[in-house]
């Protein structure tokens, strides 16, 4: 574990990040289509983003029997029972963290046995750990309650070349985060796989998929705590990783950073964009957060710097996540002075403080998005500590590294005691 003292730098902030890493998004679907394409080359690690959800995957994506130990990553276990559910000859144990075994999977593991799959239940139902035996899938059209998690369709997607029939995917409604679910598709798309949407209902080919180059970004998600301190600093940021137009729904914060004073560029290398400030504020920030879950963690923090009352509808999701994202967020807001609220859907602010009476130490909750959005409080309050703060390896291992060659100073102070 890792406990960080942060300050901010001495002058106006201007960096160019280096190592803002690839999209995990990408780079996961990249990793299973990899894994079922006939003649394909060897993965480019180049292209593939590090971190510990694209790892996981890697690792296990070999194994036939046995136990897949996929630790806390969520993506990897969605992706996973899927893969393996779908391999003829795979008989093999996949579990997780007490975290993972706490997330819901029960949706995913009814829509893959509806087409045929062999999985049980070792413990609780619901829950990992799973026992699968794998086999071909048949294709057809199947149901599934996707409320809780975008990536019960994509794991579902992202097996449909293997099946003995089309697969149809109704999903019945309106699903969070449903950019990710098109970028499953357009990723189909991309290795001669078709598909076509009727509705809520989802048709994908049987087609095997052609070899095809991975698609490497740089994360948009990731980039959301460069806007952020981009925002609170009023400073400027060169992004070079980042890509536009993107297969990634967050590239949103194109759009969305302005309504929080940051002006999205093009960067006069042609790669990447620069980040800069305007003094144009929106009067409030209400939004949809649905499409953006991953956005949610850094526009409240940043909002509630800049103060900017704010309404984000379509959250309920975010209890799910590495931690409940919106008690979390709540929790370490409050230790700023800030009041927000929740309902089972919404997180608002609307201006509400009390005094701050101590130098806050923020838990980061095992939550890598927790962490990296609590970041630009240090802008404000100098030597503020971030407990855990080694989480960010989930998805940006050198975030703190970033931040560092960034003018900020960041201090392990693990094993000194507080002040």
């Amino acid at each position: 574990m890792a406990d960080y003292r942060l300050t901010p730098p001495e002058e106006i902030l201007e960096t160019t990040v280096q190592h803002l890493p690839l999209s995990k998004s990408i780079s996961a679907r990249a990793l299973i289509l990899n894994s079922i394409t006939r003649n394909a080359q060897a993965v480019d690690h180049s292209k593939v983003a590090d971190c510990s959800d694209t790892r996981v995957i890697a690792a296990c994506l070999p194994l036939r029997s046995g136990t897949a130990d996929v630790a806390d990553c969520g993506t990897a276990a969605r992706f996973l029972t899927s893969f393996y559910a779908a391999t003829p000859g795979v008989d093999i144990i996949i579990d997780g963290g007490n975290r993972l075994r706490q997330r819901p999977i029960a949706p995913l593991v009814d829509a893959l046995r509806s087409l045929g799959a062999n999985i049980e239940y070792v413990g609780t139902d619901g829950r990992l750990p799973l026992h699968i035996q794998g086999r071909q899938l048949s294709g057809g059209a199947v149901k599934l309650n996707a409320s809780a998690s975008s990536q019960f369709a994509s794991a579902l997607a992202l097996m449909a070349p293997t099946m003995a029939a089309p697969l149809t995917i109704d999903l019945g409604g309106e699903i969070p985060s449903m950019p990710y679910l098109l970028m499953t598709l357009k990723m189909l798309a991309n290795r001669g796989v078709e598909w076509e949407q009727r509705g809520y209902a989802f048709h994908i080919a049987n087609t095997p998929c052609k070899p095809c180059d991975i698609e490497a970004e740089g994360d948009w998600s990731a980039a959301a705590f460069w806007y952020a301190i981009a925002g609170v600093s009023t400073g400027w940021v060169t992004l070079p990783q980042l890509q536009r137009p993107s297969l990634q729904g967050d590239a949103i914060l194109c759009n969305i950073g302005e309504r929080f004073g940051v002006i999205t560029n093009d960067a006069d290398e042609g790669t990447g964009v620069e980040l800069s400030a305007t003094p144009d504020l929106w009067s409030r920030l209400d939004m949809d957060m649905a499409d953006y879950p991953d956005l949610v963690a850094p526009l409240a923090v940043t909002a509630a710097l800049i103060n900017l009352p704010f309404v984000f509808t379509g959250v309920g999701n975010l209890r799910y996540k590495e931690s409940d994202r919106i008690a979390a967020i709540i929790e370490e807001l409050a230790r700023i002075g800030i009041i927000a609220s929740a309902t089972d859907d919404t997180l608002q602010w609307e201006g509400e403080r009390q005094p701050v009476t101590e130098m806050p130490v923020f838990d980061s909750h095992g939550d890598h998005r927790i962490a990296m959005a609590l970041a630009p409080v240090a802008l404000f309050i100098p030597g503020i500590i971030i407990r855990n703060a080694h989480v960010v390896e989930k998805s940006y291992p050198d975030f703190w590294l970033d931040l560092a060659d960034a003018g900020f100073t960041v201090e392990d102070i693990s094993s000194t005691p507080e002040p």
